[in-house]
């Protein structure tokens, strides 16, 4: 067999790795995506879709833009050295503020002092504790007043290591001092397998998303119903990393972050390598339409997707492939109708 032939049978029988384009994916959005911001991350609709509220950065402060207007204002800007991590609106137009007291260090500060915070929506208020450390992120109704959450070990010491709980909870106004009433236990972890996060109510708040985080980069989307218990991993058939975020109004999709589309670049399972992917929770997993294609471009993401209570649009955030989960560089607006 002469080299050349044998040549050109090697590399036919070599897998062919796709290679990202190296400019900007901003530089070519397509028409249903707008800029809203250009600064900030993790993105929130308020209950008349009217506002998004958003974090200027991690350990920051939180802001406000008007879909409209564009006018841009900010919540916590009141308070000397504020720290939060997220703010996402209550079903009253109020707010509930994620981060610690005070930065301390990244890991510390984002985990054990972690925190839930009320912040009332008229103008001059300042964030109120409710006594809550949790982990990461929440689920806040857009129809009641009911919050989940997740704590582990490092926010209450009476947790295995490893282990996570899921609680729900309402946030109580009819006192001078606003405060959770009715917590309860609805799920847990046993251990390192799966670390647990609260993230969307949906079926008038009976049942409710959470993410898994497994070992080796790798997370699953699952759904609880709050009634009867049961759970449903809705990425299995998937794999590789699938955090859920952002329902959508029919209760019967959601969004996700994944990195299903990595799988063409040669990438192992990571959160870094993410788009933004619309799911029909049916437990199967094989309805998967992908949304955002900015992690076809090297060193860029999108993530942190929510969808407006009327199902017309989606805001999320650009981000890079080399920081940690979560941070952003503006807030965009997806048509989906």
């Amino acid at each position: 067999m002469k080299f050349h032939t044998l040549l050109a049978l090697l590399l036919l029988t070599q897998p062919l790795v796709a290679q990202r384009k190296q400019d900007s994916p901003l530089d070519h959005v397509p028409s249903n995506i707008t800029q809203l911001t250009h600064f900030g991350e993790r993105a929130d609709f308020s209950p008349d879709n009217q506002r998004v509220a958003f974090m200027g950065k991690s350990f920051g402060d939180a802001f406000v833009v008007d879909v409209k207007t564009r006018i841009v204002r900010c919540l916590t800007c009141n308070v000397p050295g504020a720290a939060f991590l997220r703010v996402m609106h209550l079903s009253n137009a109020d707010y509930i503020l994620i981060g610690p007291d005070h930065f301390e260090n990244i890991n510390v500060s984002r985990s054990r002092d972690n925190e839930l915070w009320y912040l009332s929506q008229k103008a001059g208020s300042k964030p109120v504790k409710l006594g809550q450390k949790m982990s990461e992120g929440a689920a806040i109704s857009k129809k009641s007043m009911k919050i989940g959450f997740s704590i582990g070990h490092p926010q209450d010491p009476s947790i295995p290591e490893g282990a996570t709980q899921l609680f729900v909870a309402d946030v109580d106004l009819t006192s001078s001092q606003p405060a959770l009433k009715n917590k309860r236990l609805v799920h847990r972890s046993p251990g390192r397998g799966c670390y647990l996060e609260a993230q969307d109510f949906f079926e008038n708040d009976r049942k409710m998303t959470f993410s898994c985080y497994e070992p080796d980069g790798k997370s699953s989307a699952w759904t609880l119903d709050l009634e009867s218990g049961t759970t449903v991993n809705q990425t299995s058939a998937i794999g590789y990393y699938n955090e859920v975020e952002g329902i959508f109004p029919d209760g019967v999709h959601t969004c996700i972050e994944s990195d299903h589309q990595s799988r063409a670049f040669g990438d192992p399972s990571s959160f870094r390598n993410i788009d933004v992917w619309k799911l029909r929770m049916n437990g199967t997993g094989k309805s998967l339409t992908r949304l955002t294609y900015f992690n076809d471009y090297e060193g860029w993401k999108a993530s942190n997707p929510v969808v407006s209570t009327d199902g017309r649009f989606m805001a999320f955030q650009v981000g890079r492939t080399a920081d940690e989960a979560g941070v952003g560089y503006g807030i965009l607006l997806l048509g989906l109708r």
